[in-house]
């Protein structure tokens, strides 16, 4: 095959990244991952902040693991700056699995505290895997601020994120148990079940925080009736 096929043919599997049909995107970015060329680095970052569909994504993302680090990852920490919450939250999802350490320090507090819940989860994943040992025990910290966050799936992503970290997250769970607001204390409670059964079942007990609130109130009622 001369240069000139070669370009056309890549020309096309570029093309039809952008096709109307899920299973020809597909196909495209299976192809370009089987045979990766730098060339295709930035269609499929482009791709990568647009793509509609689940299962293209993440071939997308796989395709961009096949292709060097030194090409990939200064393009991905670019988006990481993206005003598309789906361009930031892709480009962390695929520097998670990159795993280049050297991305660390692109994954900021902002990030981490996203607005959307899926950067934010895409965060909460990514820094687990970049954080370097040094940095873990303030990692666990910023991540116990967002203990109550969101709903169930994105209480979960956090706690298996916290979980992951090990045995250095036991002080902030400890201080979240303390926490003024219910949903916070039942979050913290969750995530050290699974911290210490990773197979348990993850449910927020809302309710039993709520009764502990409603007791500390009827104490203190208490000691304020019997002054």
């Amino acid at each position: 095959m001369n240069a000139a096929s070669t370009h056309e043919d890549d020309r096309r599997l570029a093309d039809a990244l952008g096709a109307a049909e899920a299973s020809t995107r597909l196909k495209a970015a299976l192809a370009i991952g089987t045979r990766p060329g730098d060339g295709f680095a930035d269609v499929l970052v482009a791709r990568c902040a647009v793509e509609p569909d689940f299962f293209v994504r993440d071939m997308l993302t796989w395709a961009l693991t096949r292709l060097p680090r030194e090409v990939t990852v200064p393009r991905l920490v670019a988006e990481l700056t993206s005003e598309r919450a789906q361009a930031r939250s892709q480009a962390l999802h695929t520097l998670s699995k990159i795993g280049d350490a050297g991305a660390w320090p692109a994954v900021t507090v902002a990030l981490l505290r996203d607005g959307d819940d899926e950067v934010a989860r895409a965060a909460w994943r990514a820094a687990v895997v970049l954080v370097p040992d040094g940095g873990r025990a303030a990692l666990a910290a910023e991540l116990g601020t967002q203990l109550g966050r969101g709903d169930r799936e994105v209480q979960l992503s956090l706690s298996r994120s916290l979980a992951a970290l090990g045995e250095i997250v036991e002080p902030v769970l400890r201080a979240a148990a303390a926490h003024p607001d219910a949903r916070v204390r039942a979050h913290a409670a969750a995530t050290e079940r699974l911290l210490r059964d990773p197979d348990s079942a993850f449910e927020p007990d809302l309710n039993a925080a709520r009764r502990v609130d409603a007791l500390g109130r009827e104490r203190e009622e208490r000691l304020r009736a019997d002054r």
